[in-house]
């Protein structure tokens, strides 16, 4: 799907440090992209949609996300700037559609951020249940307990802080933590081939086939992260070509990763233990090395799996929405304190502390308005997803002659294929849908950070006197 082209085109400033070699650039990537929901949603997939059922979803979505990131790969080589996303759209489209693209993108990354503040004090409990102080207060029928701030707010300061030192920093601590899940996930896959057993994958597609669907509008989701490598672009000590290649193959493992995770406990446990279980990953773990002492070890082992898995996903986005941020500021569409780069790091320092208080007051807010907010920002990466998939094939028409050092094969087939894949993944999150975004909460989340963001962009066209 792709050929190489060996020029080499460098950015046209050398404002971060270029540190980042090929190995930490997939771990940044795929590390984002497996974050915490293989240990917490499995089981919500499987009874959803089965086990074959969830594996399509998984397939049909990583099959629309790898024609995507064919898209970034080209791209991302031909420019390769901080910001991605805003870049590529900002010379195909202009200001205005570049603008709605990026801020679609940094709710999601936002999202993902303030998502994992609670899901860490949730995966603790798991291993640690007295970690419970006592109930704060009630938000939307979820109780805040202060021990659980006070580890989701920790975790926060402490993720905020590696990124503020600089990302070869972030990404040596990327690095090590994702080996740990793969770890993880070996043992999972090596205990499901050989004490797995067939029939408790049954019903292989569940009742009703919608559910398919269901998990089908997560895949995004799961699988947003690997742009950060577009993002983090002017930070890579690598040809421009060997950018798209990484970011092909983050994509491909990432999703092998989640239908060998499904695969795993669709194996392990039946239909009624898959219902029962509160985090059916662990549990498959645990059954199936229950022939070695007991196999609880098994559990605990994936557990700390998926809180590394968190941590991995935390720092790429912030790492990610902090470079949105700078990108949003270096064109004046946000305040400019936010380009600011550390002197000694040089790292969007401002930006950085600027998630880091965010993720650090989201435990505040319980689990429930969190979830609204992961599943808006779903919808809102798939609107940039489209943006970008755009913005290949007009820079394709326009500017055929643009150096590009990783070239896409067939750019109409992969643009075009994009474009109506991403636009059959947002029609999954529409009122006409059984998967719909509910009504008000998810729906209202973004009516706000649009209207927002269209205050943002009337300021802007008035400070640079933008007509429509």
């Amino acid at each position: 799907m792709f050929d190489d082209n060996s020029t080499n085109q460098e950015p046209s400033s050398q404002r971060f440090a270029k540190v980042l070699k090929g190995r930490e650039v997939v771990s940044l990537s795929f590390g984002a992209m497996i974050g915490w929901s293989w240990v917490l949603m499995t089981g919500v997939w499987l009874n959803e949609a089965g086990t074959l059922g969830t594996v399509i979803a998984f397939s049909v979505g990583g099959l629309a996300i790898t024609l995507i990131g064919l898209t970034y790969s080209e791209l991302a080589s031909a420019m390769p700037r901080a910001g991605g996303e805003h870049i590529y759209t900002q010379r195909a489209l202009g200001p205005t559609w570049s603008f709605v693209c990026t801020w679609a993108l940094l709710f999601s990354y936002l999202n993902v951020c303030l998502f994992e503040a609670v899901a860490l004090p949730t995966a603790v409990s798991y291993l640690t249940p007295d970690i419970r102080l006592g109930t704060l207060w009630n938000v939307l029928g979820s109780e805040v307990d202060l021990g659980f701030v006070l580890i989701g707010a920790g975790g926060a300061a402490a993720v905020t802080w590696v990124n503020f030192l600089g990302i070869r920093t972030a990404a040596v601590v990327q690095t090590v933590v994702t080996g740990l899940i793969v770890c993880a996930g070996i043992l999972l896959f090596t205990g499901a081939a050989v004490n797995g057993e067939i029939a408790n994958a049954e019903p292989w597609i569940a009742t009703p086939i919608s559910g398919v669907l269901a998990v089908l509008i997560m895949v995004p989701a799961m699988l947003v992260g690997f742009d950060v490598i577009p993002q983090s672009a002017e930070e890579i000590d690598l040809p421009p070509n060997q950018l798209g290649k990484l970011l092909v193959i983050s994509v491909f493992c990432a999703v092998a990763w989640y239908v060998f995770i499904t695969a795993s406990v669709g194996l392990a446990l039946n239909e009624q233990q898959q219902t029962d279980s509160v985090m059916a990953t662990a549990d498959a773990a645990t059954s199936l090395w229950a022939h070695v002492a007991g196999g609880s070890w098994a559990g605990y082992l994936l557990v700390l799996g998926g809180i590394g898995g968190i941590l991995t996903s935390w720092n790429a986005f912030i790492v990610g929405a902090s470079r949105v941020l700078f990108a949003l500021a270096e064109s004046g569409h946000v305040p400019a304190a936010f380009m600011r780069l550390h002197p000694k790091y040089k790292t969007p320092y401002v930006a950085i502390v600027t998630i880091g208080v965010l993720s650090m007051l989201a435990p505040l807010f319980g689990r429930t308005i969190l979830i609204w907010l992961i599943n808006s920002g779903s919808f809102a990466v798939t609107i940039a997803f489209i943006f970008v998939a755009i913005a290949f094939l007009v820079l394709r028409r326009n500017e055929p002659d643009m150096p590009r050092p990783f070239r896409v094969s067939h750019p109409n087939l992969v643009g075009y294929g994009a474009v109506l894949l991403a636009l059959g993944l947002l029609s999954a999150f529409l009122p006409w849908s059984d998967s719909a975004l509910s009504w008000p909460e998810e729906w209202m989340t973004i009516v706000v950070w649009t209207v927002l963001g269209a205050l943002l962009l009337w300021r802007y066209k008035a400070k640079h006197q933008v007509t429509p």
